[in-house]
């Protein structure tokens, strides 16, 4: 809790969005060109690590995403592609690299599972569709009881 309080204080200072946030945003960003272009992933990196406003996000939170979420790509859609009523390659690319983001973050971290699903609600409501974040709230909230059973609701 301590650390939420801390990364909230953080976040006023910086314009409301904490490092971790930013973090985020960079992975998506990064995720999102690498589904259109299959571009190298260490190419995107530092196109990445090169932007005017990485100082301020965490680069080891944003490294571990992107490239979590790009090395175990298969993987992560198969987990989540069971809670879709579409094929992952028909989902927009803005909400498909939310969900591989998502899916990453609540098998590989330990950052609470409220957290993850509202991260990529506000993600999707600032860089997706009209109702992209309603759809990224049902799939994320369907992976909580397979990958956080431990987590009572």
């Amino acid at each position: 809790m301590a650390d939420l309080q801390t990364e909230a204080k953080t976040a006023k200072k910086r314009g409301g969005r904490s490092a971790r946030r930013r973090s985020r945003e960079f992975a998506l960003q990064g995720i999102y060109q690498w589904l259109l272009t299959n571009n190298d992933p260490d190419k995107i990196d530092l196109e990445i690590y090169q932007m005017e406003e990485f100082p301020e996000s965490d680069s080891d939170f944003y490294r571990s995403l992107f490239h979590g979420a790009v090395e175990n790509f298969t993987a992560l859609e198969e987990v989540y592609k069971k809670h879709l009523d579409r094929e992952p390659a028909n989902l927009s690319p803005v909400e498909r690299a939310i969900l591989l983001i998502g899916t990453y973050e609540l098998s590989h971290t330990v950052t609470p599972y409220r957290v993850i699903i509202n991260e990529g609600v506000e993600l999707a409501k600032s860089f997706g569709g009209t109702d992209g974040f309603r759809y990224v709230n049902g799939v994320l909230d369907k992976l909580v009881p397979e990958l956080r059973p431990h987590e009572a609701r």
